[in-house]
């Protein structure tokens, strides 16, 4: 493989077979990710998407699983990024992330009442956590809202459009009227 670690983005949204579980498990059990092989098969089926190298093997995942933050009270994607070690650092993440994003808004926009407002990050990766800086990051479309229990910076990237739900924990409701 030449220096540029080049990859294909592909959309797997609510589309994981027997098949891709197996490929995201060895991913992360090679390269020592997740060595809990049932977590690892549960990760699996919150895949978004996923980065095909040239040969067609698997070197990345985006993974989403709906959380509240019991601040916010509001319905969030809990993602994660995770790329093999020889393909990080090609500033590939953001494209990545950001077609992530595209096809979670997408799935949001294609329900009757939306089961998230948009996207939480926690940033793990310090040579992210330098880069940004701002309160506001408009090339990931992300705002910072404070700092995870384990001290990792949180961002949110809220959906185009997206209404603020019923707050959760309360009175758990549709969504709310927005003009």
């Amino acid at each position: 493989m030449s220096t540029e670690a080049s990859f294909e983005i592909v959309p797997v949204w609510k589309k994981v077979s027997a098949k891709l579980s197996a490929e995201l498990v060895d991913l992360w059990q090679r390269t020592q990710a997740l060595a809990d092989r049932e977590q690892a098969i549960r990760r699996s089926r919150e895949a978004v998407c996923i980065a095909r190298d040239r040969s067609g093997a698997v070197c990345g995942v985006g993974t989403a699983v709906v959380r509240v933050l019991p601040r916010l009270r509001q319905p969030l994607y809990y993602y994660r990024q995770f790329f093999a070690p020889e393909f990080r650092g090609h500033k590939r993440a953001l494209p990545f992330f950001n077609e992530a994003r595209r096809v979670l808004e997408g799935y949001n926009e294609s329900l009757a009442a939306p089961e998230s407002i948009g996207m939480l990050l926690e940033l793990e990766n310090q040579q992210l956590v330098a880069r940004y800086e701002r309160a506001y990051e408009p090339a990931a479309d992300s705002t910072f809202i404070g700092y995870s229990p384990a001290g990792l910076q949180l961002r949110v990237s809220y959906f185009k459009n997206a209404c603020l739900l019923q707050p959760l924990g309360r009175d758990a409701g549709a969504a709310a009227k927005c003009a």
